[in-house]
């Protein structure tokens, strides 16, 4: 009888185990969900200010299903369209993101790179992730500048390392960005200072959210920071959260809307619209794209 009910108990457990395996890499992983969060970082009395972040999509050339998603995005009519990092995943992935981000193109833009915009994911073990020191690995190098091309070719603006003053729903915004953190490209000492008097609001951008940074470009007064690169912690807890973020901000920031610690700055994190294609899993985190409307204070 104990060995029958022991058989049985693991019977379940395997086939629990099975379809949690099914939803999150069959289901789960294609329920592109919009998030909407109000931030409140403009002057008073002045209209809002409508801001698509995208992160994260790790494109391969044929994920038709996201590609199509996001493309639909461009009938929200953004002000201003954000991209953080890691678009592709696939030599081949460049017209893939060129069909998802096609239309919103048209939209003023700007974008910082991450690490798999640079080189192609290599397998890893899962539970590397929860070693604060492990080892970078590189995959094939990947067509970065050809994406870069496309990008700046279609006016949006290049803030790897860079800052500048970008015109969007009729309001002069301070933009800094640096190029990815997580593999040690970032060089935010070259664009840092002050916000300008003149801007009507800031931005920053990286893709990797590592808290020494954002403490910088807080202090320089930068009112909304982006970024991406948690994909939200990717395998959830319900009811917990991530349980690890891949950098070093705190689990219980690893997607969403945040006040940053001992700032005004406001911290978005998106869970990111992709996944490492190792790993093609999502569970008690869907893949994401947000619309931020910034409001008065």
């Amino acid at each position: 009888m104990r060995k029958r009910t022991l058989f049985r108990l693991a019977t379940a457990t395997v086939a629990t185990g099975a379809a949690a395996l099914a939803y999150a890499s069959l289901v789960e992983r294609n329920m592109f969900t919009l998030r909407r969060f109000d931030v409140p970082v403009l002057p008073t009395g002045t209209e809002p200010l409508r801001v698509l972040h995208l992160s994260d999509l790790h494109m391969t050339p044929n994920q038709l299903r996201k590609q199509q998603w996001v493309a639909s995005l461009a009938a929200l009519d953004p002000d201003l369209v954000v991209v953080t990092g890691d678009n592709m995943a696939h030599p081949g992935a460049v017209p893939g993101v060129l069909r998802a981000l096609q239309p919103l193109l048209d939209y003023p833009g700007a974008f910082v790179f991450g690490s798999n915009d640079y080189t192609g994911p290599v397998w890893k073990n899962p539970f590397s992730y929860f070693l604060p020191d492990r080892e970078y690995a590189e995959g094939i190098e990947l067509p970065y500048e050809e994406l870069r091309d496309v990008f700046t070719g279609a006016g949006w603006t290049d803030l790897n390392n860079g800052r500048v003053t970008v015109k969007a729903g009729g309001r002069a915004i301070d933009m800094v960005g640096v190029d990815d953190p997580h593999i040690e490209r970032d060089d935010y000492a070259s664009v840092a200072g002050p916000v300008a008097s003149s801007a009507d609001l800031s931005i920053a951008l990286a893709h990797s959210p590592e808290p020494a940074l954002l403490d910088e470009m807080a202090a320089d007064g930068f009112g909304l920071l982006l970024a991406g690169h948690t994909h939200g912690g990717q395998v959830c807890v319900p009811g917990v959260g991530a349980l690890v973020t891949n950098c070093g901000l705190p689990r219980s920031m690893a997607k969403g809307l945040h006040r940053w610690p001992g700032s005004d700055s406001w911290l978005h994190v998106s869970a990111g619209l992709g996944t490492h294609p190792t790993a093609p899993v999502r569970f008690a985190c869907p893949p994401e794209a947000s619309l931020l409307a910034l409001i008065p204070r």
